[in-house]
């Protein structure tokens, strides 16, 4: 059993208040992601849960266990760092085992331990190696298992794979999860990138200035964000938004009028809005279709992106907004064209003048 619980966590340095009151339950075996803008506060939260950071005020508890005075190396808790910080003079093995020497573990104990996770991480070919000659994934394999060997109830890892190029970080996301699968243990994970937040978590922990924004499964906060921060922050390339007016309220939600003149219909509710409000429709690239038949806006290409499986088009429309469109890669496009596009208002979303989601219709 290895749960952490945060109850009204809250970090002030000096008279300036970073982390603002956080409520969070993470549950044993659970893969919980931490996103946000650089400044958000998600590194600063996880040093807490360490012990590198004090708590100003609240509570944490590991286990049900009362945690805030407790010692970072005696609350069970394994980091990996951003940076791998190996011993250069060391080899792999003692890299891996130096926290069981602390501890006085003997030598012959110490080696089988690291033998042992090196079987793990693929690494028992390198044991006996220094790590100037290891590759980047391989370091980074070494710290992952300088955290494995002290068996600790939580890892916590704080954008592990940020210094990788991108071959090696899809490959130790891999990896990661299948250590996760096998290990079948807690961790919680902290980085900016939208790929490792999806593609690892069970609950992703979406925050801004300090503040939970939303918290929910990967395809939850895709499909239902519950703001325009968290639609925009979900998603890569990142949802488009644009200003509309409503241009009618019925029973099968909610008409808004794009720029250009076109009309969609988004089923949502009318909540705090009615007749003639701006407020923002926001609609993902790749839910946006080029359609000469029935088109909604039109727009003119500027930018065009060949990713080689999709085209990302950079259209810019009436009123001076740029909207993204995921095209298929074959898509026969040029610079300059004008191009008629089709929005399908059941997959958009409306955001009131808070930003808040307009609930979906019944």
């Amino acid at each position: 059993m290895s749960t952490v619980t945060l109850k009204n966590i809250r970090k002030t340095y000096t008279d300036t208040e970073v982390i603002k009151g956080i409520d969070l339950d993470i549950d044993d075996r659970e893969f919980v992601v931490f996103v946000g803008p650089s400044g958000c506060g998600k590194s600063t939260l996880m040093r807490m849960i360490a012990g590198l950071e004090d708590i100003t005020s609240g509570e944490l508890l590991i286990d049900g266990q009362h945690m805030n005075n407790v010692p970072p190396d005696k609350r069970g808790l394994a980091m990996v760092f951003q940076t791998y910080a190996l011993y250069p003079h060391m080899t792999v093995a003692e890299n891996m085992a130096f926290s069981l020497r602390l501890a006085g573990v003997p030598k012959a104990q110490r080696y089988e331990r690291a033998k042992e996770v090196g079987r793990v991480l693929q690494l028992e070919p390198l044991l006996d190696r220094k790590p100037g000659a290891l590759s980047g994934g391989q370091r980074q394999r070494v710290a992952i298992g300088r955290a494995l060997v002290r068996k600790p109830k939580v890892f916590l890892f704080d954008e592990p794979l940020s210094n990788l190029d991108a071959a090696l970080r899809g490959q130790m996301r891999l990896e990661l999860a299948s250590l996760h699968e096998s290990l079948q243990a807690t961790m919680i994970y902290v980085t900016h990138d939208q790929i490792e937040a999806m593609t690892l978590a069970d609950k992703i922990v979406v925050l801004q200035g300090g503040v939970i924004e939303q918290i929910g499964a990967p395809m939850e906060l895709y499909n239902h964000p519950r703001n325009k921060f968290v639609a925009g922050f979900r998603g890569s390339p990142k949802m488009n938004f644009l200003p509309v007016a409503i241009a009618g309220v019925g029973a099968s939600g909610i008409t808004v009028k794009l720029p250009g003149g076109g009309t969609v219909v988004v089923p949502v509710r009318p909540a705090n809005v009615q007749l003639g409000d701006r407020i923002t429709l926001g609609v993902r690239p790749e839910h946006i279709r080029i359609d000469a038949e029935n088109p909604t806006i039109m727009g003119e290409v500027l930018v065009i992106e060949h990713l080689g499986d999709a085209t990302s088009l950079y259209v810019k429309v009436a009123g001076g907004d740029t909207m993204i469109v995921q095209a298929e890669g074959n898509r026969q496009v040029s610079v300059r064209d004008r191009i008629p596009m089709r929005i399908d208002g059941n997959l958009c979303h409306l955001f009131d003048a808070n930003d808040i989601t307009l609930p979906k219709a019944s």
